[in-house]
């Protein structure tokens, strides 16, 4: 959807508010995570993943798309997913590679975005599809992580794959991230991939 079609300004409402508790919960999932309550962390989890599929609903099926929404959206996405990465690779849950892989990854797109508009050249990140298949992935695995941990399941291969599905996405993803930044930067136009 194009910006022009959003509601302009600061619109507070119903599934921008979802958004919001669900930023909120970060800091209390995180908690639950580094005090060991995993049962919690993962309830937690499934109830953000739940509010963000009911948000993206209200807004478009009712009209209540924003600006605000737009951005506060994959902010509180990114935030769950990076704080539940960051948590369990403290905790020892999961390989700190995968988490430093994540990480490196939003940091990448954020710096680069931020250089291409010190440069004179804004650039607009648009959702890939492999970024939406990576961020499922990553949902994955740390759904089966935290269910294995607070509720005993053994998830076995499946958690396996899942891993090396996520570090596979997630350098997939790097890479057409960084095609079309390149790309951008050496286009004479400066117009906005």
């Amino acid at each position: 959807m194009s910006t022009s079609a959003l509601s302009p300004g600061p619109n507070l409402n119903l599934p921008n508010i979802i958004t919001m508790a669900r930023l909120l919960t970060v800091p209390v999932v995180v908690w639950a995570i580094a005090s060991g309550q995993m049962k919690i962390a993962c309830l937690l989890f499934l109830a953000a993943g739940l509010s963000d599929a009911v948000d993206g609903f209200l807004a478009k099926r009712f009209g209540m798309t924003s600006e605000l929404g737009a951005h506060l959206d994959p902010l509180a996405d990114k935030a769950l997913i990076m704080s539940i990465y960051i948590s369990l690779g403290i905790a020892e849950a999961i390989p700190r590679w995968i988490v430093i892989l994540v990480v490196s990854r939003d940091i990448l797109i954020i710096g680069g975005v931020m250089l291409a508009w010190f440069l004179g050249k804004p650039i607009t990140v648009r959702p890939l599809l492999v970024s939406k298949l990576n961020t499922v992935a990553q949902i994955i695995f740390a759904c089966l992580i935290l269910f294995s941990l607070g509720f005993g399941f053994n998830t076995g291969i499946v958690e396996i794959a899942a891993l090396f599905l996520v570090a596979a996405l997630t350098l997939l993803s790097i890479g057409f991230y960084v095609r079309d930044w390149v790309r951008h930067m050496n286009s004479s136009d400066g117009l906005e991939t």
